[in-house]
């Protein structure tokens, strides 16, 4: 039945088979299938064109990573993620959560710089993760406000 409905959609070929590929991708990532979700993603973003569409493939490949432990993977496709289409406060927090991770880890092994240089990471990209979605991370407002490392009134 979907199948159907992308072929009568009225936009080009390209972007058709560019979202079964999309499609295709999700579907096996919601089964836990993660390498066929990824050959997925990546031939969707061989066709792609619209940025958003290929921001919202990026950032769910940097799922994939992220779960399966390649923390810089993820960060990197995150990021690019974002040059797509900066308005994914979803990437800004997930990136947050590696970098607040990794500063939890520097702090428990007594490296206080390195540990303070992540959490800046993380304050960084949670700052623009709730300006961008106000009310939607109250976890991570919750972090902002406790550790005293928000610089600016972020909260409504």
């Amino acid at each position: 039945m979907a199948e159907m409905i992308v072929k009568v959609m009225p936009i080009r070929d390209r972007e058709k088979q560019a979202y079964i590929y999309y499609r295709d991708g999700l579907a096996a990532q919601n089964d836990g299938d993660y390498s066929e979700a990824l050959e997925n993603y990546e031939e969707s973003l061989k066709l792609e064109e619209n940025a958003i569409d290929r921001g919202e493939t990026l950032k769910n490949m940097a799922i994939i990573y992220m779960s399966n432990g390649e923390e810089d993977r993820a960060l990197e496709t995150y990021q690019k993620s974002l040059e797509e289409n900066p308005k994914q406060p979803s990437c800004l927090k997930n990136m947050g959560l590696i970098y607040e991770k990794r500063g939890r880890l520097a702090q428990q092994a007594g490296q206080l710089d390195e540990s303070d240089s992540w959490f800046d990471q993380a304050t960084e990209v949670w700052t623009k993760a709730v300006r961008l979605y106000p009310g939607g991370y109250l976890d991570i407002e919750n972090w902002l406000k406790t550790t005293g490392r928000s610089k600016v009134d972020v909260y409504f």
